[in-house]
């Protein structure tokens, strides 16, 4: 109770649903926070493993009338699940610190090629999580009496604002409430797909000898190459299966140290428990002589007639606790979505294709502004589309294999390139080759396929966000050039041979002594550059030699980009002081006595907040002094595009009573 002492009712909610403030100067936290193999399983892998609940159906469906193929449909996508996974784990060693498609192709093609890869991703990212939700309800109400199907809708909403709230609490708080969940999927699908596959052991020879009288009608009726065509066709309609195998490379940073190794081990588990599943399901589908009816899954019909001996009671209540561990296990799949979308966002941010507010972290050490635009993102396209899971079935997969195929191209491209330096490169660059092939053929398919019936849509908001981006990096790029001016005046203050006094600093002088009582002007600065110098500069050519001391105050602040374990931690932590060293240094050989306060932490205002009340301990006379950027022409566009944390600080620290003046840099 003493810790809510103090603070507003607004402050004291929010603590209640996502938690107190995490310290991330913490050496242990990260640990504590980060994800082991197996819970990197439940939380990346539910994505693939949900997919068992419509990818296997979606391709059987196809083969209507030759069920018999279905086992080279099984095999073609178990064989497509080892191929790509296999091509990710080299991806994870090449990327040791996170290769997701984005980096991939970033760093192997180009930037803007990573970019389209990025867009695609987090439109897939927003469908993933819209698409399992909306699943999910949709199979819970199906066990539901009729009359309460009406509030279905309601009822994904209220789930989705749920999950929000779990992520933004943490990635692990998000996941360990789900285990259980998980692990009831697992024990049922094993034990139901086990019983069906070992009953029918001994009738191995007779499976074989109709398959081959089936394959023989089939051919005899379609044609040689009908039977290919059809094959192939089920093969792309199954696609959805083998969506979330890139979630590990993307997820990779919240992953537990060794992280390759952790990585390694959980794409392992999800590679192997999917191709499993679908070979399972499939071949089960064709034991069981399994056949669409309607208002029911495929998997409810089989797992019902697998069940049919069991005694009424006992087969019951299996395949009721089945089928919802199905209907939950496809609502922890948005997990995929809100743990890889915020970081696809961020590195995008940190690269500056998107607003870099995107790559900060919250008090909780989340992203807490990707995880609530991806639901805010998934909510309107829930209330757009009322939650219609055969509509967001047609819009999804089309992104994730454009993801799929730049990865595998990057690869190649890599291998081909490195040839010479590299071992076992011919060996790599097949795998990698035949992901291409096998992607490419399917991206192409389902484009064709689905394209009438609502892919163009996908597509097209994927090239409108592609549009947005492209400004929102025009801007930071002129914003950089214009930067660039004030950066100038970096070289000429550190010219080491002969130190250059700026006009403003006359007759240099010998360091002063300390003196609490003289006047003193606290410069807020955000690294050794151009907007510190100009700062520095402006207060000295208002105020000429009013103030005697001269405080340096710099905090830096954790992100996405640099928050990924203790070492980084430390580095920044180094990189903050070395800068408020050079100021202090500087102003130290002209004659003035000069401090440094240095923090790091998550919010920039905070932590001035806490730095100034030492400093006005120590020095009575101090005044704050901030430089503010002041563009040639400012938009709403540009606003949004900049944080203005200088404004924040001000209105803090008026609301303390810390004398605080704002200095307009002009860059033009």
């Amino acid at each position: 109770m003493e810790e809510n002492e103090g603070l507003s009712f607004g402050k004291k909610l929010r603590k209640l649903f996502i938690g107190s403030s995490r310290n991330p100067q913490d050496k242990a936290l990260f640990h504590k926070i980060s994800l082991i193999a197996f819970f990197a399983w439940v939380a990346l892998g539910a994505d693939g493993m949900s997919s068992s609940s419509y990818g296997p159906e979606e391709a059987f469906r196809v083969l209507e009338g030759h069920p018999t193929l279905s086992l080279f449909v099984a095999l073609g996508s178990a064989f497509t699940i080892f191929i790509v996974s296999t091509s990710y784990y080299q991806i994870i060693q090449l990327f040791p610190t996170g290769g997701g498609g984005y980096l991939v192709a970033s760093k192997l093609l180009s930037p803007k090629v990573g970019m389209i890869s990025g867009c695609a991703l987090l439109i897939d990212y927003v469908l993933t999580i819209t698409l399992s939700v909306a699943s999910g309800a949709d199979a819970l109400f199906s066990f539901l009496p009729s009359g309460w199907y009406h509030f279905r809708l309601e009822f994904a909403v209220f789930v989705l604002l749920l999950l929000i709230i779990l992520n933004l609490r943490g990635i692990k708080e998000s996941i360990i409430p789900l285990i259980p969940i998980f692990i009831v999927f697992v024990l049922t699908h094993v034990l139901l797909i086990g019983y069906a596959l070992g009953s029918h052991l001994f009738d191995l020879p007779v499976v074989i000898e109709t398959t081959k009288i089936d394959l023989q009608n089939s051919v005899s009726e379609l044609g040689m190459i009908g039977v290919i065509l059809l094959i192939l066709r089920a093969y792309s309609m199954g696609a959805g299966t083998f969506t979330g195998i890139e979630a590990v490379c993307n997820g990779l940073p919240i992953l537990r140290e060794p992280k390759v190794e952790t990585a390694k081990r959980t794409m392992r588990y999800m590679a192997i428990s999917l191709a499993l599943l679908v070979l399972g399901l499939m071949f089960a589908y064709l034991l069981y002589g399994v056949k669409p009816q309607p208002g029911k899954t495929l998997n409810a019909i089989l797992f019902q007639n697998i069940t049919a001996g069991w005694g009424s009671d006992w087969g019951y209540y299996i395949v009721l606790i089945t089928l919802i561990s199905e209907a939950a296990l496809l609502t922890i799949a948005a997990q995929t979505g809100f743990i890889d979308g915020p970081r696809v966002l961020s590195n995008m941010a940190l690269d500056r294709w998107m607003p870099t507010r995107f790559a900060t972290l919250s008090d909780r050490l989340v992203t807490q502004n990707g995880i609530l635009i991806m639901g805010v993102a998934a909510f309107i396209l829930m209330i757009t589309t009322q939650g219609s899971v055969r509509f967001l079935v047609v819009l999804y997969s089309i992104n994730v294999f454009i993801d799929f195929v730049l990865s595998q191209l990057g690869m190649v491209r890599h291998w081909w390139i490195s040839r010479g330096q590299q071992k076992y490169w011919k060996k790599k660059i097949i795998i990698n080759g035949i992901g291409l092939i096998l992607t490419s053929f399917v991206l192409v398919s389902i484009v064709v396929l689905k394209f009438f019936e609502g892919g163009w849509v996908t597509l097209l908001v994927t090239g409108g966000l592609a549009g947005i981006v492209l400004l929102i990096r025009r801007h930071y790029t002129q914003t950089q050039k214009l930067l660039g001016r004030l950066n100038s005046l970096v070289n000429v203050v550190e010219s080491v041979d002969n130190p250059i006094t700026p006009e403003d600093i006359k007759n240099p002088k010998p360091e002063a002594a300390y003196n609490p009582k003289s006047k003193t002007a606290v410069i807020m600065v955000n690294g050794f550059n151009g907007l510190g110098l100009h700062t520095l500069f402006s207060v000295i050519r208002l105020f000429g030699d009013m103030y005697k001391n001269y405080i340096f105050v710099e905090v830096g602040i954790f992100d996405a980009g640099n928050y990924k374990g203790v070492t980084e931690v430390d580095r920044l932590q180094a990189a903050v002081k070395a800068d408020v060293d050079r100021y202090k240094n500087y102003m130290r050989k002209n004659g003035y006595y000069a401090e440094g306060f240095t923090a790091v932490g998550i919010d920039v205002v905070d932590e001035v907040s806490q730095l100034s009340e030492k400093i006005l301990e120590k020095y009575p006379q101090a005044i704050f002094f901030g430089g503010q950027l002041v563009f040639g022409k400012e938009s709403f566009f540009a606003r949004w595009l900049h944080n203005y944390t200088v404004f924040a600080i001000q209105r803090k620290f008026y609301q303390q009573g810390t004398p605080v003046v704002i200095l307009p840099i002009r860059v033009y």
